[in-house]
């Protein structure tokens, strides 16, 4: 028979936290229970689920409810929010800080260390990247009937360097000049033309210092310097020599520094390999043969993995990871590698505090002369200079606080990266000798004896240890 009673003493209805789901279970199991869907339709109006309903369920209820006893059924169900995506940049040309370094690997299994990503040419009005904008997703709704908001993507944006242009909807960048493409510090996409030198920088030549791309096709000789604001590269050695570039810089012939002299590089160094050498790189060094009593400083990893694959002697220091074949040698020189070490960051973060410092001094300004100029429009006060400063501070003010949210989110990342050890690890490939330490963080390990083929990496802790695979 029907029961013509509260239904709330017989059924329950609960809601899932995100209110997308609703579900309809027995409290009291009755044998002779029975509902209509008008009955059943009015008891989730009164328990507030409104939309969703699943109508085919509401009817095999009212047909045979015992059905249902032991289960708990989805009556209602919603619809989840939709969330957006964040725009991006699409690039038009191959980039090369858009591809680790990565030696080919032919089909047979073998590795060419010689094999690399060279940096494309562009010609002038070539596009070089373009927005992509970013997608609002959509709101959900809840079996209440409430809408469940979403969170929209964001703009991207350009960072524009040397040598680019806009076009007027602001949404695509072109090159201005035949160059390279060539990204400099925090992203900023610049086109840097070529400057060739056929021969040794020696005092012929004389120092280099270009706004562009260095390419020496031959030595760069002892006390000589170059400069570039792009890539640097040398198709053969460089001595005790300073070569200092915001982009990259590749040496065929290897370095021998003879403890002086400095190579420098805003993004990735990569040789043959460094003998009593200087060497530091915002990202990535790369050595195919071997690193002898050098100081090495990298932001992201040092790759010394090739067929001798050798470090000994000296200092290395990567922000996440340092991979050699053999570290160390059986006369137990000392070899300190120490990873997880971000000095240029922890730079940054200073600088970056000093200018949201000096900002918040500018904004105040701002504001306290801001606030007499309102006064002064409040009385009726405001000739038409000082209305024209009213609007050029109002827009002074707005540009501050964008400038200073972008550097607070930057000091955010990097208080993040500072505190995450986890991508801090050396591998060894083959053997790591006694003599040699591994520094992580805080922590430091002493090698005593010849150790095979493992890795190290901070966990718990401590620096732990497990087989290289």
């Amino acid at each position: 028979m029907e029961f013509t009673g509260d239904l709330g003493q017989i059924l329950s209805i609960t809601i899932n936290d995100d209110k997308t789901v609703a579900y309809l279970q027995f409290i009291k199991k009755d044998e002779d229970f029975s509902c209509t869907m008008d009955a059943l339709h009015q008891f989730l109006h009164v328990q507030g689920i409104k939309y969703g309903i699943q109508e085919d369920i509401v009817k095999r209820f009212a047909v045979n409810p015992r059905e249902y006893f032991f289960s708990k059924t989805p009556i209602a169900i919603g619809v989840e929010p939709q969330q957006g995506e964040d725009g991006k940049i699409r690039y038009a040309v191959p980039m090369d800080d858009d591809v680790r370094y990565k030696p080919l690997e032919t089909d047979d299994g073998k590795v060419d260390f010689k094999e690399v990503t060279h940096l494309n040419n562009v010609r002038k009005g070539q596009l070089i990247a373009e927005l992509v904008p970013p997608l609002p997703g959509r709101p959900g709704t809840a079996v209440t009937g409430e809408a469940i908001p979403n969170k929209a993507g964001k703009e991207a944006r350009f960072k524009i360097g040397k040598n680019v242009v806009l076009n007027p909807e602001q949404n695509a960048m072109y090159a201005a000049i035949d160059g390279l493409v060539t990204q400099t510090d925090k992203g900023k996409l610049n086109v840097f033309p070529v400057y060739e030198i056929n021969g040794d920088i020696d005092y012929s030549t004389g120092n280099i210092d270009f706004v562009g791309t260095v390419v020496i096709r031959g030595n760069v000789l002892t006390g000589f310097k170059v400069t570039a604001a792009g890539d640097i590269r040398v198709v053969g050695g460089v001595e005790g020599a300073e070569l200092y570039a915001e982009g990259s810089i590749e040496i065929t012939g290897g370095i021998i520094g003879y403890n002086k002299g400095v190579i420098k590089a805003g993004h990735t160094v990569k040789s043959s390999f460094i003998q009593d050498g200087n060497v530091l790189a915002g990202e990535d060094v790369v050595v195919t043969q071997s690193i002898m009593h050098s100081n090495i400083r990298a932001g992201r990893d040092v790759i010394c993995s090739g067929t001798k694959g050798l470090i000994v002697g000296g200092s290395i220091q990567a922000g996440e990871r340092v991979t050699a074949r053999i570290i160390g040698n059986p006369m137990s020189t000392t070899t300190s590698i120490e990873v997880g070490v971000l000095p240029e960051l922890r730079n940054e973060l200073m600088d970056l505090r000093q200018q949201v410092k000096d900002i918040m001094a500018n904004l105040d300004k701002s504001e306290k002369a801001l606030t007499l100029l309102d006064q002064l429009a409040s009385l009726g006060k405001l000739t038409p200079d000082k209305v024209e400063m009213r609007s050029k501070l109002g827009l002074t003010k707005k540009s501050h606080v964008q400038e200073m949210n972008d550097l607070k989110e930057r000091m955010l990342n990097i208080e993040k990266a500072l505190e995450d050890t986890g991508k801090a690890r050396v591998d060894v490939l083959k053997m790591i000798y006694g003599g040699s330490k591994i520094v992580i963080g805080r922590y430091t390990k002493y090698i005593k004896e010849p150790v095979s083929r493992m890795s190290f990496y901070f966990s718990e802790g401590d620096i732990s240890m497990s087989v290289y695979v």
